[in-house]
């Protein structure tokens, strides 16, 4: 199941990064290249399957003794698990009774050893790559920014192409994809 997840308090870029790119000196487009932002870094998470500024995310997930996987990417820490009985309240299942781990990739994996009435569990957790838009790498955050001055520049035209192949190549080495 996807995981719900708190939106980041920042941005990667900065809409002064923004407007001196773009060479605006007035404030009257600052509510559209705010948006344009948010939909850039939303284009560029899911283009390289990883979440750019750290947030707090709940997956809910069925009881199993197997690993799963967690959606969201690179999880920097698992906080907590709680059992979901079929009737009766969530509970917190105690430490021993599950595995935790996050691999070299910041993959997050999860199993149920001991789910007592529990059959399904939500899994509290933190992912993304840094706190704030200078741990975002540098290519990430250009692209980004030459995404939004597309988005702007073109926004009077229907082009649903995807980002500008100056925008992929610059996002296509952080690219982590998943096959099923």
């Amino acid at each position: 199941m996807l995981a719900t997840q708190d939106a980041p308090a920042a941005t990667a870029v900065a809409l002064d990064e923004v407007k001196a790119h773009l060479r605006i000196t007035t404030d009257e487009d600052d509510a559209l290249l705010a948006g344009l932002i948010r939909t850039a870094t939303d284009v560029c998470e899911r283009f390289v399957g990883q979440a750019l500024l750290l947030r707090d995310a709940v997956e809910t997930i069925p009881v199993s003794s197997e690993w799963r996987r967690l959606t969201l990417t690179p999880v920097t820490a698992i906080t907590g698990m709680t059992g979901l009985p079929e009737t009766g309240d969530p509970f917190a299942l105690p430490v021993d009774a599950y595995a935790i781990d996050i691999d070299g990739n910041g993959d997050g994996w999860v199993r149920v050893t001991a789910a007592g009435q529990a059959r399904r569990v939500t899994v509290d957790y933190r992912a993304g790559m840094g706190a704030d838009w200078n741990a975002v790498p540098e290519p990430l955050r250009q692209g980004i920014v030459r995404l939004v001055a597309h988005l702007f520049t073109e926004r009077d035209t229907d082009d649903a192409a995807g980002p500008p192949a100056s925008v992929a190549a610059l996002w296509r080495p952080w690219r982590r994809m998943r096959l099923a």
